[in-house]
């Protein structure tokens, strides 16, 4: 470290930074491009300019010029003390605001242990009477059993009915696919165009037909299908194709079994010619 003899008992910041640069043999373009500053920011601060600088960069500038030319500065001395934005000297510690701080650090404490102790300690540690626990079915009569579902054709309030399986609007179809098949139906009565709609597995078709009808399934074997309230048992493998007839009050119209030929007598030995 460079020691830089002073004309001045207290020269200024500027001055001292400009006599360390002047005993390293340096000129100001030089250090300038050494510190990668622009020239005009070494002549201001050389020339105690401060105001040329840029805000809240001076104290860092001079410290970073004072570091490259080997000199330690030091804010707290009567030289430096005019550089702009050195730190004010803090002031003395307040004896009644540290003695009321102490108290109200004390004071929540003290609430932080009570407020524990509130929550963790049961009731009767704390000299309160356990409160007995209520039946709250006592003198209540108690609820009536829900109503048993009934044979009669009359409802009852509170039972669950199914859906008719024939009333006015016609039988009711209920038809569900453990795999794809395509339905058609076709109407008998009134002149509706046919029905036709493929079922998916998650895709069960339930419906009211009214009139007689004729009902085609193409993938039989996989279909399970009720009819006015009745299982219809077709009996199809998976992928035959099945058409059923039905009348006005879903009745299956099974086809009658045809009649066999009666075969002709056979002759007899004996009417036979020798």
């Amino acid at each position: 470290m460079i020691e830089v003899p002073l004309q001045n008992p207290q020269p200024s910041m500027g001055a001292l930074l400009r006599q360390a640069r002047e005993a390293r043999g340096l000129t100001r373009e030089a250090l300038a491009q050494d510190l990668s500053l622009p020239l005009r920011h070494v002549v201001a601060i050389e020339d105690d300019a401060w105001e040329l600088l840029p805000p809240g960069r001076i104290r860092p500038l001079a410290r970073q010029m004072a570091e490259r030319l080997g000199t330690t500065i030091d804010f707290g001395t009567s030289s430096h003390r005019v550089v702009p934005g050195a730190p004010e000297p803090p002031p003395p510690p307040d004896p009644r605001r540290e003695r009321q701080e102490q108290i109200v650090m004390v004071g929540l404490m003290v609430a932080s242990v009570a407020i524990g102790l509130w929550l963790v300690v049961p009731g009767p540690s704390l000299g309160r009477r356990p409160t007995p626990a209520r039946n709250l079915t006592v003198g209540r009569p108690p609820l009536p059993p829900p109503p048993q579902p009934t044979a009669s054709p009359y409802p009852v309030l509170g039972e669950y009915l199914p859906e008719a399986p024939l009333n006015d609007q016609g039988a009711l179809l209920t038809l569900r696919a453990m795999d794809a098949c395509g339905v058609r139906i076709e109407y008998l009565e009134g002149g509706l165009p046919p029905l036709e709609k493929t079922l998916q597995v998650s895709d069960p078709l339930r419906l009211r037909v009214k009139g007689a009808f004729v009902l085609t399934l193409s993938n039989a074997g996989v279909a399970f299908l009720d009819v006015a309230g009745r299982r219809i048992r077709h009996g199809q493998h998976e992928g035959e194709p099945w058409t059923g007839r039905f009348d006005a009050e879903g009745k299956w119209l099974r086809p009658a079994p045809t009649p066999e030929p009666d075969e002709p007598p056979l002759p007899d030995d004996e009417d036979e010619a020798p």
